[in-house]
């Protein structure tokens, strides 16, 4: 896809819409901190990230939406086969194991209905159909894309749909739990927490920087190797890239984006850790590992749980984001939802594979993968 800068005549004025390389790191950062309804995984850390680790696509392309010096709006994306192309390329957002959201950076503000649409022009360049996994239905400018969308001639469809849970920080931590929808569940966590006090003396601790950081997310590589994942060689620690992406994707540096860790210990050894990115008034839980030799206290589950009180505590953030696929511990525990979708869109002109076949194309690629995976569980 060739480098291209227009103003298409339906966009505002001083508006201009590139696909190329990514914009400078500063109007990035900027973006993020006026966006609306952030998510970290599409800023200048994340990417560098990834970029340090060797873990970037080839090939990967920024799609950006700018107003003279300042980027307005900005999505990664990546060409590749898929089966919903029956094997020809089409377009994704960047998607890596700890990618979790995939909405673009909008703006916030009264012209943000405006940069959406110089933003849908700018996915419209090559014709390409997208399949656009993990993606906030409801959440920011998603709605307003996909109103632009489908007021353009866009082909949109739905393969699939999850609700994931979400907190939203109340005035205190007794707020939160009054009236909560699973009172047992708390009871249980008190009930699991005093079998564990009795092995030893249980803490909570957290970092946000220095070597009290480091060693955190340390701990959390040890714990989640010690575990199934490590057995099974999908723990981080297991591939040296992966190792790499979690210390430079976890680690303190300037910008918007900030790293908090949190673990829960025994005799001050950790037996839970989760890993976050915290900016934009969201904390995004990426990461968690337990001793698994403790599963019966649910180290786990009692940490999040820890978590959300500190959240109330000390107001480190005022939402806090799951980054769970279906099915999480933490629906119980977390009392709001956000509907994440997989969909598959389809631009005007070309319409050769429908968009209901490639949606069943993609249903069955799901159902195939789901057999493999309860296959491997029997074994």
């Amino acid at each position: 896809m060739s480098v291209l800068a227009y103003a298409p005549p339906e966009t505002a004025a001083g508006l201009s819409v590139s696909v190329g390389p990514a914009p400078d790191p500063a109007a990035w950062d900027a973006l993020f901190a006026s966006a609306a309804a952030p998510h970290p995984h599409y800023t200048h850390h994340v990417i560098a990230a990834h970029r340090e680790a060797g873990l970037l696509p080839d090939g990967l392309r920024f799609v950006t939406v700018r107003r003279g010096g300042d980027c307005v709006a900005l999505l990664p994306f990546t060409l590749r086969r898929d089966l919903t192309g029956l094997g020809g390329r089409v377009a994704r957002p960047f998607l890596s194991p700890l990618v979790t959201a995939t909405a673009p950076l909008v703006i916030d503000g009264p012209e943000r209905e405006a940069v959406v649409d110089a933003l849908v022009a700018g996915l419209e360049e090559g014709g390409r159909a997208w399949r656009w996994p993990l993606l906030p239905t409801q959440d920011g400018a998603v709605p307003d894309m996909l109103a632009a969308m489908r007021a353009r001639g866009w082909a949109v469809g739905t393969v699939s749909a999850f609700e994931r849970p979400v907190m939203a920080r109340r005035a205190d931590h007794d707020a939160f739990l009054a009236g909560h929808p699973n009172r047992s569940r708390f009871k249980d966590l008190r009930r699991r927490a005093r079998r564990l006090a009795e092995i030893g003396t249980v803490a909570s601790i957290s970092a946000t920087g220095g070597p009290e950081l480091a060693g955190l997310v340390a701990d959390f590589l040890a714990l989640e190797r010690k575990g199934w994942k490590g057995q099974a060689g999908t723990a981080m620690a297991c591939r040296p890239d992966m190792d790499a992406l979690a210390r430079a994707l976890f680690a303190e540096v300037p910008g918007p984006v900030g790293i908090r860790a949190d673990a829960l210990t025994l005799d001050g050894r950790p037996i839970a850790v989760s890993l976050a990115l915290v900016g934009g008034g969201t904390a995004t839980l990426l990461k968690t590992a337990y001793d698994e030799d403790l599963r019966s206290h649910a180290p786990g589950l009692l940490l999040e749980a820890e978590i959300v009180r500190a959240c109330h505590e000390t107001g480190f953030a005022r939402n806090l984001d799951s980054a769970t696929l279906d099915g999480s511990a933490l629906e119980s525990l977390y009392r709001e939802r956000t509907c994440v979708a997989e969909i598959i869109a389809l631009p005007p002109g070309d319409r050769s594979l429908s968009l209901e076949r490639r949606l069943r194309l993609a249903r069955f690629e799901h159902e195939a993968l789901a057999a493999a995976k309860r296959a491997l569980r029997r074994r």
